[in-house]
């Protein structure tokens, strides 16, 4: 899917809607495309199509925010069954190897794993729903539920825009430069040749020259 131009098609209030959802449904648990979602929201906020960064990264944020707390919800209610039930939807996402290096990364770095789950795919659709399968208490899970929403959604919309902007910025400049070498090279070329056939003339000329200098002697 060309998720930019797609985007571009939709008002920006859909896009802010559509970011929100995207992302709270990837971190409830469904592997859905949240981050690509997200980049492309974010550098369509830097090519001033009224779509405004700091709106988008609240809605970002939101939906990681709410998403993973539904996510923990869930995972809490439904316990290890609903690891099983979503090994059998999703494989390629929740098969036994994904569970199993997701389950280690939470015993060893408890809340951590919450807050820099954001950061990985396979742990950003993992963190909420297996935080509360393992029964983390809730307090920890939101603080790192919400400085990871934070920092990632947040962090990621800021970063994309400003290099969106400079690019943007640079690329109008290059197409200045692009011009001025485009016309100093074909000046070049001009110079080149022009003295290329000069010379192609003199020496054609030279060896008609030496034959009537020889019948004079």
């Amino acid at each position: 899917m060309h998720v930019q131009e797609w985007l571009d098609s939709v008002p920006a209030v859909a896009v802010y809607a559509l970011v929100s959802l995207v992302i709270g449904l990837e971190s409830l648990g469904i592997p859905l495309p949240g981050e690509i979602v997200l980049v492309s929201a974010a550098l369509m906020s830097s090519q001033h199509t009224g779509v405004d960064p700091f709106i988008l990264g609240a809605c970002a944020t939101a939906g990681a925010v709410i998403g993973d707390s539904i996510g923990y919800a869930i995972g809490r209610k439904g316990g290890r069954p609903l690891l099983a039930w979503l090994e059998r939807k999703f494989p390629r996402h929740f098969g036994e190897a994904h569970v199993a290096t997701a389950e280690r990364s939470f015993e060893k770095w408890g809340m951590w794993a919450v807050f820099f789950g954001r950061f990985i795919a396979l742990l950003r659709i993992f963190a909420g729903p297996l935080a509360g399968v393992l029964r983390m208490p809730y307090w920890k899970f939101l603080i790192a539920n919400v400085l990871g929403g934070v920092v990632w959604a947040g962090g990621t919309t800021a970063v994309v825009y400003y290099v969106g902007m400079v690019a943007e910025d640079w690329l109008k400049r290059f197409s200045w430069v692009a011009l001025v070498a485009a016309i100093v090279v074909g000046l070049g070329s001009f110079v080149v040749m022009k003295r290329r056939s000069q010379r192609k003339e003199s020496n054609e000329q030279a060896p008609e020259a030496e034959p009537v200098g020889a019948d004079q002697a």
